[in-house]
C-alpha cells in the first residue's frame, strides 16, 4: 500500500497504480474496442526538460512526465492521469502538469 492508502494491482501482466486507475483502464478498453477512441497506450512518457550538462560534463538529469493514459478521440490527442483528491494536490505534480502544457502544449486530463 502506497502512503497515500492506494493499492497496486496486477491485471493481464500490467501493473496499476489503484483499482480506480484498473478500473478506467477497463472502461477506455471497451471504448477502443468500441471504435469510440484509437491508439489507447499506458505510461507515455513525455520530456519536460532535457537532460543539462555543463562544459561537456553531465549537471542534471531530464525530468519527465509519465501519463496514465493516452488515446485519440474525435481526431484528439488525450492524455490522462488518475488522481486522488489528495495527490492532485501535491506541488511536483502540479508542476508537472503546468511544465507538460508549456512544452508539449497539452492539458491534463485529470481523473479524479
Amino acid at each position: 500500500m502506497s502512503k497515500y492508502k492506494s493499492k497496486k494491482i496486477d491485471y493481464e501482466g500490467m501493473t496499476f497504480d489503484s483499482k480506480k486507475e484498473l478500473q478506467h483502464w477497463i472502461d477506455l478498453k471497451q471504448q477502443e474496442e468500441q471504435g469510440i477512441i484509437t491508439d489507447l497506450k499506458r505510461q507515455v512518457e513525455f520530456e519536460l526538460i532535457p537532460r543539462q550538462d555543463h562544459n561537456g560534463k553531465f549537471l542534471y538529469r531530464a525530468i519527465k512526465y509519465t501519463a496514465d493514459m493516452t488515446y485519440i478521440k474525435d481526431g484528439e490527442y488525450v492524455v490522462e492521469d488518475v488522481k486522488s483528491k489528495m495527490t492532485r494536490k501535491l506541488p511536483e505534480y502540479i508542476m508537472k502538469k503546468k511544465l507538460l502544457y508549456f512544452t508539449h502544449n497539452i492539458i491534463l486530463k485529470e481523473i479524479v
